[in-house]
């Protein structure tokens, strides 16, 4: 699903009187906040949805696979995902 099946999909489902670009705006919004409360505490969590949390991955070697050379991998941050046990149950 893209952002605009999203937002047409919000705004068809709940028979709402805004418009689509309201629709949009409020989705992004919820989206930052995600992204800056993962960021910010390391977490987010939706009940009965799941888990969002942030983890870092330690450096490591890695091989070009064109050459085969062994090239340094610096660490990174990323964000992993953990369903909710009843949204599990669902998939």
């Amino acid at each position: 699903m893209t952002k605009a099946e999203l937002v047409e999909k919000i705004q068809a489902d709940n028979a709402t009187t805004l418009s689509r670009k309201n629709v949009a705006e409020i989705v992004d919004a919820v989206f930052d906040e995600v992204g800056k409360s993962v960021r910010k505490s390391g977490r987010f969590s939706y009940p009965g949805f799941g888990t969002f949390t942030l983890k870092k991955r330690k450096a490591r070697v890695g091989r070009n696979p064109q050459t085969g050379q062994e090239i340094k991998i610096a660490p990174t941050r990323t964000v992993g995902f953990k369903p909710a046990p009843d949204f599990k149950k669902t998939l």
